[in-house]
């Protein structure tokens, strides 16, 4: 689990500003439209002081991967919206369900059952896996309609899917297309694709979401820095 650092980063007035600034010029390069595809920062690792930062640049859309985190940094300056993005462990959705606006990381019916006990009615996206890599987080493409059907029926509201692409360029482009096409063949309008490095090709295969930490905040600080 990663530790947020004892020694946090300070971010100068407008830093992130100028940061959201060249993502945004990145998305347009690459087709999209800026002021529909949503950045989603990602404070994973920084404290609250990432969070503020954001919400300063005009963000209201903040990402958590880790549960701990998450508590620790919500609800944070008025209007944030709060994205779960890790595992879902389903011994922490009712300490979360007050917190979060989106899950954006079901990956099976059981995970959607303790969302729906705990907060009915949930935002929800699919995470789709997409890496080949053994243990990764998600279900197959041929795995979503069913899960999406299973998830409906329990008065969840499925939004969309989510993925996290390999880390080869030509293998990421072809997995953000898979989980577009997917998106496509069931009416979901959302897709949340693309982080700072991949963010290009997810918006050239139609990401609505991307979600954006170290081209906003910098690089991470090393976990127990400062002690």
């Amino acid at each position: 689990m990663t530790t947020i650092s004892t020694c946090p980063p300070s971010f100068a007035d407008g830093e992130v500003a100028a940061r959201l600034a060249h993502v945004r010029q990145r998305i347009a390069r690459a087709g999209g439209d800026p002021e529909t595809v949503r950045v989603i920062a990602v404070t994973k690792g920084f404290g609250p002081e990432a969070v503020t930062a954001a919400r300063s640049a005009g963000l209201r859309d903040v990402g958590e991967n880790y549960a701990a985190e998450l508590r620790t940094k919500a609800p944070g300056p008025a209007g944030t919206h709060w994205h779960f993005l890790g595992a879902v462990q389903r011994n922490k959705v009712n300490a979360l369900a007050p917190l979060v606006d989106v899950w954006q990381s079901v990956a099976r019916p059981i995970e959607g059952q303790s969302i729906a006990r705990h907060a009915p009615g949930a935002r929800v996206l699919i995470q789709v896996d997409t890496s080949g890599v053994p243990g990764r987080n998600g279900c197959a493409p041929e795995e979503v309609e069913p899960l999406a059907r299973s998830l409906s029926a329990l008065d969840l509201r499925v939004e969309g899917l989510m993925t996290v692409a390999p880390p080869e360029a030509t293998a990421a482009a072809a997995a953000f297309r898979v989980v577009g096409q997917v998106a496509d063949a069931l009416g979901l309008p959302e897709r949340s694709m693309g982080m700072s490095d991949d963010l290009e090709s997810a918006v050239a295969a139609g990401s609505t979401m991307v979600r954006i930490g170290r081209a906003l905040f910098g690089e991470r600080p090393p976990i127990g820095a400062g002690e």
